[in-house]
């Protein structure tokens, strides 16, 4: 993200008090790191949830990235934690990551160390921690992609792309699960890459298409044109039927620029027709470590001894809860953590109507707290 960000104005959203926001440090290599951690209303101690990893851009910050590249309305209601972290400055004394890039800052061991020192304080699933970020956060994702997969269960890049001939020395421990969103008119990260310094995005996509080995030949969809004034529209690759079930995913934002699609600011061409910040935990929710995550609500559920089934459900149907405790209340959402309208059929059994295909939530009230479950609709 270029430097003109300093320049503008961002108005954060307001939180409610039960949101946690916290500004932390830790010691890593002889420096003092900082990072903004946010850990949403919904957190439990005790009941393990998935970490992002969310990297500023060259130039750019943590705070920026907060605000820019925004998680945290959808963590409020999916329930996970987002770190933010702080880049070192570079020779010209400008913020960076250093995802090869040069100098000696060692921000893979950095990750590694910030990913332990959260686990210290906070109940992180070790199998779903994922790492996004914009421009050269989006490089860095690559790099812990390629350097520190033991860890990393899949990445997003937004305008990042790869070192060229990273892809030689690149060697995951297992299928990494790729989502590159990239505009066709980005003049900072080139999509069709830049001499011997930036991989194009078709070459980076079939790496990891042909690593993961996913079909190579992509299903191409148009997005709807749903914001006709953004002055540029969108594509969906997806490259299916990888090992483990991963996959790997394009958002083409034809003549979009160097910007964070459904971003609060516009900074350039920004694409309004996708938010990334929802199509990436959309992405992400799919993946767990060890691939695609085919374990249903039931096995992942069953310690807590209430059950959402069937998981995924197909469109119209009707999903029954059971608990072996009193329940209080349900209330059914979506992504965004809009409220779904559901009526009740029977006992515990919910007639939802006619949901898009994606990725859903049922959060229920019961004496021993909130339970928030994850169900997909095919």
């Amino acid at each position: 993200m270029r430097s003109t960000l300093l320049l503008l104005t961002i108005c954060a959203s307001l939180y409610g008090n039960a949101q946690q926001t916290i500004n932390g440090t830790i010691q890593h290599g002889g420096i003092t790191r900082s990072y903004i951690l946010y850990i949403p209303a919904i957190y439990s101690p005790g009941n393990p949830v998935p970490l992002i990893l969310n990297f500023h851009g060259y130039t750019s910050n943590s705070t920026q990235q907060m605000y820019y590249g925004d998680f945290r309305g959808i963590a409020d209601t999916a329930n996970f934690i987002v770190v933010h972290p702080m880049g070192t400055l570079d020779g010209s004394g400008q913020t960076y990551w250093n995802a090869d890039w040069g100098g000696t800052v060692d921000d893979i061991g950095f990750t590694s160390a910030l990913i332990d020192s959260i686990a210290m304080n906070y109940s992180i699933n070790q199998n779903r921690i994922y790492s996004t970020g914009m421009s050269n956060g989006g490089f860095m994702s690559y790099t812990l992609a390629c350097s520190l997969s033991n860890r990393i269960a899949a990445i997003a890049s937004v305008t990042g792309s790869m070192n060229y001939n990273q892809n030689l020395s690149c060697s995951p421990q297992h299928p990494v699960p790729v989502m590159e969103i990239h505009g066709t008119s980005d003049a900072t990260v080139p999509y069709n890459g830049s001499g011997t310094t930036i991989a194009s995005i078709p070459n980076v996509l079939n790496f990891w298409a042909t690593f993961n080995n996913c079909t190579t030949t992509p299903i191409v969809t148009a997005v709807p044109n749903t914001n006709t004034t953004d002055g540029c529209t969108a594509e969906h690759y997806r490259y299916p039927s990888g090992t483990n079930g991963v996959e790997v995913e394009h958002y083409k934002i034809i003549n979009g620029g160097h910007t964070w699609p459904g971003a609060p600011v516009v900074i350039g061409t920004t694409n309004y027709d996708i938010s990334a910040s929802k199509k990436i935990w959309e992405f992400f929710s799919k993946y767990d470590i060890n691939g695609k995550i085919t374990t249903n609500a039931i096995t992942e559920i069953a310690s807590l001894e209430i059950v959402l089934f069937p998981n995924p459900i197909s469109h119209g149907h009707k999903v029954s809860i059971k608990s072996s405790e009193l329940i209080d209340g349900i209330e059914f959402y979506n992504m965004q953590g809009n409220i779904i309208p559901a009526q009740i059929v029977e006992h515990q059994v919910f007639d939802l109507g006619i949901l898009n295909s994606g990725i859903y939530f049922a959060r229920i009230n019961t004496k021993s707290g909130v339970k928030t479950l994850r169900f997909e609709v095919l």
